[in-house]
């Protein structure tokens, strides 16, 4: 939270008031931008301001017209998430205005992630495609989603072999993945942590529970793991492979988000320049 201009840190209290006003506000405006006849309402013909009433809003999200007064005032009031789910729908918000209202409520979405269980457009995998170092897309299950001919390589094909190939499942249930990776161990149990904290959000998603339950009963090393709830965040860092033609490489690992699929990593293995007895002191990192 960004100080003011005396340069003290507001309270909690404080900034807790300023999210609510700027939740206020946002409803305040989202309400004035729906037109009536799209929530099945006559448009009216003394309607003074565009937009619903407060008493419409609440009538259609089934709650009181003086505790929806009180959210739009920014009092604090205790709203449950599917409440802020009925009147996300009846604003009709747009995916990142839905976010943006979670956000600010400080409250998890119900339908957090349903959205994005579509396939990878055309364009992010033509990027991919267009990066000369070894990059892939994977998905929050970490499906691969997209490839380039640098990570086939890296991977000696492994991705092809597969008609929907799972960064987790080769890990911990392809003998070749212990080969390819140095000092697999430590990494695979960091790779559990990191998915641990991927997963976070969408636990209880069919998706991530069929890979979850896949991998527990075909790898007791990852069930091992899971069980200890170790939670570390994709951070990147050295990475260095044993490959069966080229030996040992050494890259740098970036990870980004994708703005326009969160569920989304691109990753990226850059060259690296570091020597043999750096890259093996960080590679847990």
């Amino acid at each position: 939270m960004r100080s003011d201009n005396s340069g003290v840190q507001p309270s909690a209290e404080q900034a807790a008031s300023v999210r609510r006003k700027a939740l206020g506000d946002f409803l305040r405006q989202a309400r004035g931008r729906v037109q009536p006849e799209s929530v099945g309402l006559p448009p009216g013909v003394r309607r003074r301001t565009p937009g619903l009433r407060r008493e419409e809003i609440a009538q259609l999200c089934g709650i009181s017209v003086t505790w929806y007064t009180w959210i739009e005032q920014g009092r604090d009031v205790s709203v449950s998430a599917s409440v802020w789910a009925r009147l996300a729908s009846v604003l009709g918000l747009a995916r990142a205005e839905r976010h943006y209202l979670f956000e600010l409520a400080e409250c998890a979405d119900p339908e957090h992630g349903h959205d994005y269980v579509t396939p990878l457009p055309s364009y992010l995998a033509d990027c991919v495609h267009s990066i000369t170092a070894p990059a892939y897309i994977l998905d929050r299950c970490w499906n691969v989603l997209a490839r380039n001919a640098p990570l086939l390589r890296l991977f000696d094909g492994w991705p092809d072999r597969h008609d929907s190939p799972n960064l987790l499942r080769y890990i911990f249930t392809d003998p070749a993945a212990r080969d390819l990776v140095v000092d697999w161990e430590q990494r695979a149990s960091r790779v559990v942590a990191e998915f641990r904290a991927d997963a976070a959000a969408h636990a209880d998603e069919p998706d991530v529970r069929t890979v979850l339950d896949g991998l527990q009963q075909a790898s007791p090393v990852f069930a091992h793991w899971w069980t200890r709830h170790a939670v570390v965040d994709r951070e990147g860092g050295l990475r260095e492979f044993n490959h069966p033609q080229d030996g040992i490489l050494r890259y740098q690992q970036i990870t980004f988000r994708l703005a326009t699929r969160p569920d989304c990593k691109l990753v990226m293995l850059l060259e690296s320049e570091f020597g043999g007895s750096e890259v093996n002191s960080s590679f847990a990192g």
